[in-house]
């Protein structure tokens, strides 16, 4: 089975985790803090499979962990756990680069199966890339490229990392081109998710795709807003 971190200040919840995921049959580390978390990942290089990550915690916060992760290129799958529900406290955590989040308190099950599923996006993931060649996964438009192997999106002369829920998103939308896609529609086709999810996570998610796409992502062209609805991909949109 996998290899699964808990960074996690609080110890009951930490063995509590411990317990649940080795029962799964994962087997399970616990890091305290931030630093001691990024010790063991960027500098002595551990391998593991996904971290599951608390937002407070003492000295670098979980935020700024996710952060420094992705900046080393480290994109392992990244759960984070949170009390705070609030909608910019979400945006924040996926721009640091979270792949998914789970408020507190949660229930035992859902974070069970969050876990499964961005386990099981890394293990399609690596079967993908060890098995098609070079650029048989791609989506160009509008003078960009979305690399599904190797989860990119070059837009001219940047490049930019998704993240395996991003990726997920955008191939979703752009299977979907031209026809509205429901929030509903989204939670569940994409992420599998059917309990009762904050939708306005989907719209975080937008704002980070049209930094990466759009050159007015104010203004959008391409991951369009339809109103009361969801949202509409449009690979090459039309001149006024």
């Amino acid at each position: 089975m996998s290899r699964i971190l808990i960074v996690e200040d609080e110890s009951h919840i930490a063995q509590g985790l411990r317990f649940n995921l080795e029962a799964e049959g994962h087997t399970v580390e616990i890091s305290g803090n931030g630093e001691d978390a990024l010790k063991r990942l960027l500098r002595q290089g551990e391998k593991f499979d996904l971290v599951v990550l608390d937002v407070m915690l003492p000295g670098k916060d979980g935020f700024s962990v996710a952060s420094e992760l992705r900046q080393h290129h480290n994109f392992i799958p990244v759960l984070m756990l949170t009390a705070r529900g609030r909608p910019e406290d979400v945006l924040k955590g996926f721009e640091s680069g979270a792949d998914d989040y789970l408020p507190k308190p949660f229930n035992l099950d859902i974070l069970i199966a969050r876990i499964s599923g961005l386990l099981r996006r890394k293990s399609w993931l690596q079967t993908v890339q060890e098995s098609r060649p070079p650029q048989a996964d791609e989506f160009r438009f509008a003078a960009k490229v979305v690399d599904f192997q190797k989860l990119q999106l070059r837009n001219g002369e940047n490049v930019f990392q998704l993240t395996l829920m991003e990726s997920d998103l955008l191939r979703y939308l752009i299977r979907n081109s031209g026809r509205p896609v429901t929030r509903k529609e989204i939670l569940e086709q994409v992420w599998g998710l059917k309990e009762d999810t904050d939708t306005r996570a989907i719209d975080n998610f937008i704002v980070r795709l049209r930094r990466y796409i759009e050159s007015e992502p104010s203004r959008p062209q391409h991951l369009l807003t339809v109103r009361g609805l969801g949202y509409q991909f449009v690979a090459e949109p039309q001149k006024h």
